[in-house]
């Protein structure tokens, strides 16, 4: 029997647990201030800076997530959403379910 060559061995060894461990998952609290939610939102999610911005601390993340996906396609554009179009397309998919996870624990 031929010898295996301990390279090809840890090779396959790595490239298993690649496979087994789950991409990083997108830190929300990260998130919320790299792309700038704080800044019209409130760092807490409770403060807006404008009474007419919506405090969004407590929300449902499958409905913070959608309103984040409506806006970003454009399916929203009542309110006060024009001002977060800007904003939404510098946000992909995996980082809008983190901020709504994020969002409700706020």
């Amino acid at each position: 029997m031929k010898p295996v060559n301990p390279i090809i061995i840890s090779l396959a060894m790595l490239a298993s647990i690649m496979l087994a461990t789950p991409a990083l998952a997108a830190d929300g609290a990260q998130l919320y201030k790299t792309k700038t939610c704080f800044t019209c939102h409130g760092k807490d999610g409770k403060t807006p800076i404008l009474d007419t911005y919506p405090k969004i601390a407590g929300q449902n993340p499958a409905y913070s997530l959608q309103q984040m996906k409506d806006i970003k396609s454009g399916a929203r554009a009542n309110g006060l959403s024009a001002a977060m179009k800007g904003v939404m397309h510098l946000v992909n998919d995996d980082e809008m379910k983190a901020l709504a996870e994020y969002i409700a624990t706020l």
